[in-house]
């Protein structure tokens, strides 16, 4: 798919690839990404947005694992309020993504100051709605389980459950949106360490509240929310404190804490379509579980086990794809659009290797992977076919991940919204439902309508990419 001969990693460059990744660990806090080596500065990037993103994910798996030890219907409410959680990450991710194309773009123009009025007006809108969106979903937490198909059982467990992780959703939305700026501003090592705060305490705090350990009282599958709201809000604060201190490519002080309307709506305008277009795109998979709650808490259980399997493998590609965008909005700030491109499609070779062999290894060792979080066998049988089917469409993936991302670096949010559309609402839900339901496949028709739909999405982006369009767009 791209014109760019590769070239391999000679045994010479092998000294230069760990210091590369010494580097990218520690933080490039003073590198210009804008000149030099394309392969090496998409790796600076990537390494940290990598163990960020995969970081992110395993706030999902902590508290499946730990959950899983409480029985299906504790299973199932996790599942069916982390896909109305989708909604909430959709957001973030759009309001981030907006923020980050600006910041790419002004510190690409080295305009550290408008940088850093972006990223405060970005902070503000994102705490005004959350805080707006957590209170309304808090109150109407037990219905939205209702809404989604949870049986009495399923929302007589989760709706506390439901309730936290909605209600405190502003942690979830300002980690977010700081770590954007972060990533935009090319210092992703700082939001990578932020994760890890926020993880270290969700894994510790999660199973002493989940079972009662200690001094800890037993919350059952109420305790993994309030450990994951608690790492997310720790988390939050210190990337909001981060974001004050010097050693970045741009520092916010006082004299940005003042409201700035241009700023704030071109971040409006922006984010906007990101937001939607994120919407789009998650809303498509609240779409499918929806369909296959039609056959039962059983059929839901396996969908989650196995989602939560994928968005393993899938968030580390973000890294890869938001490192792409980091790298477009920066040179395109700079006056070279020919770099952006090469960039772009350094991060999809990258990407195609690292989640093709991840995708052998679910088709190879999905039964053993799905057996760390259920021992039931029906839901077993489900999610191993799930993951095998989800895995076959891994290699497309990793392109359009990277493809529709760096639109968004570019400022061209509205070309990945309407593709996202296009995909997933008039095409992979559907399809999901007539193979589904309609020709009476069952679970296993939601799950290859995905696979199919990773697939065309590859193929819409890439011909809307070599276009070019997107060069001269202006942020």
């Amino acid at each position: 798919m791209s014109s760019v001969p590769h070239t391999p990693v000679e045994p010479d460059e092998l000294p230069r690839l760990r210091t590369a990744i010494g580097q990218a660990l520690r933080g490039a806090h003073t590198h210009d990404y804008t000149q030099g080596p394309v392969g090496r500065a998409v790796l600076l990037l990537a390494i940290p947005m990598v163990l960020e993103v995969a970081l992110e994910s395993v706030f999902a798996l902590t508290d499946i694992f730990f959950v899983s030890r409480l029985g299906e219907s504790a299973v199932a409410a996790v599942g069916l309020t982390e896909s109305m959680l989708a909604m909430v990450y959709a957001l973030a991710m759009g309001l981030g993504m907006g923020a980050a194309a600006v910041i790419a773009r002004r510190v690409g123009e080295r305009d550290a100051e408008g940088a850093a009025r972006t990223a405060v007006q970005a902070v503000a809108l994102a705490a005004v709605i959350s805080v707006v969106l957590g209170t309304i979903s808090f109150v109407l937490a037990p219905r939205l389980l209702a809404v989604m198909g949870a049986s009495p059982e399923v929302i007589a467990v989760g709706s506390t459950y439901a309730r936290i992780m909605l209600g405190g959703q502003a942690a979830v939305i300002l980690l977010f949106v700081v770590n954007a700026i972060f990533r935009g501003a090319g210092d992703p090592a700082i939001a990578m360490r932020v994760l890890w705060l926020a993880n270290a305490i969700n894994i510790v705090l999660g199973p002493m509240l989940i079972f009662g350990v200690g001094p800890f009282p037993r919350m059952g599958v109420a305790g993994a929310a309030v450990a994951t709201t608690f790492g997310r809000s720790v988390g939050a604060a210190f990337a909001l404190w981060r974001l004050t201190r010097p050693g970045g490519h741009f520092q916010v002080r006082r004299r940005h804490l003042v409201p700035n309307p241009a700023t704030m709506r071109q971040i409006v305008r922006l984010s906007g379509s990101t937001t939607l277009q994120a919407l789009i795109g998650t809303a498509g998979w609240i779409g499918l579980v929806r369909i296959v709650a039609t056959f039962g808490d059983t059929a839901v259980a396996a969908y989650t086990v196995a989602i939560r399997v994928v968005i393993t493998a899938i968030l580390p590609s973000w890294g890869l794809s938001n490192a792409a965008a980091t790298m477009v909005g920066q040179a395109l700030g700079a006056g070279k659009p020919d770099r952006a491109e090469r960039a772009v499609w350094t991060a999809c070779r990258y990407n195609l290797v690292f989640l093709a062999v991840v995708g052998a290894i679910f088709v190879g060792f999905a039964r053993p992977i799905v057996g760390v979080f259920t021992e039931d066998a029906e839901v077993t049988r489900i999610a191993v076919m799930g993951l095998r089917t989800l895995a076959a469409g891994f290699p497309l993936y990793a392109y359009g991940m990277v493809l529709t991302q760096s639109f968004n670096g570019a400022g061209d949010t509205w070309t990945p919204t309407w593709i996202n559309l296009a995909i997933f609402w008039a095409f992979e839900i559907p399809l999901a439902w007539v193979l589904a339901v309609m020709l009476g496949v069952g679970p296993f028709g939601a799950f290859l309508a995905v696979a199919i739909a990773f697939s065309a999405l590859a193929v819409v982006s890439a011909i809307v990419f070599r276009r070019g369009s997107w060069k001269t767009k202006r942020v």
